[in-house]
């Protein structure tokens, strides 16, 4: 089974804010508890002896929020970066890759920023788990873990239309079930998927590279065709 964790960056209802992103990562079962190790090294250089206690989050590491003012900048940017590398970069593509939908919430005309993200990635997480099939004949299916969030039940609902009623291009077939909700303190998965929508929001929204370089070739794609990398601008 793929799970694909996503999380979300910016918010809707924040004028100041030009972007929304819905984006994470998609790791197949068996690398999860190898990921989780990884980001647990990082998490212990902020507090040794008891790393669960941090949560590896984009925008309070980087702002100082939470605590994170304790720590100096270039230590937290760097932390940012060494999860980023270590959860996605330094993993094997086939087990391990990103989707991602940035959302210019101007030029939407109104539309629900939520559901262009939400059904934007769900048919191209479902597109991936056709491939994967008709590739290698192995009929995988997905489940998406997302943070508990003011969207939760928007999500929810959407998921259940995509299934029995359809979205744009057609129905979602191949998720073992509706969307699952977790708290992101108790899932490194999800605070790895937050720390990939920090990144594609900082880009997008403030022009800074510095997270997005280390993951943009880490997107889902069908051969020369970008796959998980959704921008609606």
């Amino acid at each position: 089974m793929h799970l694909l964790y996503l999380d979300e960056s910016g918010s809707v209802a924040d004028p100041a804010q030009r972007d929304f992103v819905l984006a994470g990562v998609s790791v197949f079962e068996r690398q999860t508890h190898w990921i989780e190790s990884e980001l647990n090294k990082i998490a212990c250089r902020f507090d040794e002896a008891n790393p669960h206690a941090i949560e590896l989050h984009g925008s309070p590491m980087r702002s100082g929020r939470e605590g994170w003012k304790a720590f100096p900048l270039e230590r937290r940017q760097q932390a940012i970066k060494d999860c980023l590398k270590a959860g996605v970069a330094n993993q094997q593509r086939r087990l391990v890759r990103l989707f991602g939908a940035v959302i210019r919430k101007d030029a939407v005309g109104g539309k629900d920023p939520v559901k262009l993200a939400f059904e934007q990635l769900s048919s191209r997480f479902d597109r991936f788990l056709v491939r994967v099939y008709c590739l290698h004949q192995d009929a995988q299916r997905g489940v998406m873990i997302l943070d508990k969030s003011s969207t939760e039940r928007r999500i929810q609902t959407l998921a259940r239309e995509f299934k029995h009623r359809g979205h744009a291009w057609g129905q979602t077939r191949n998720y073992a079930e509706v969307p699952v909700f977790l708290d992101s303190r108790a899932s490194r998965l999800i605070q790895l998927a937050d720390l990939v929508a920090f990144a594609l929001f900082r880009f997008h929204e403030h022009s800074d590279a510095s997270f997005f370089d280390v993951i943009k070739h880490c997107f889902d794609q069908e051969g020369c065709t970008p796959n998980g990398y959704y921008v609606q601008a």
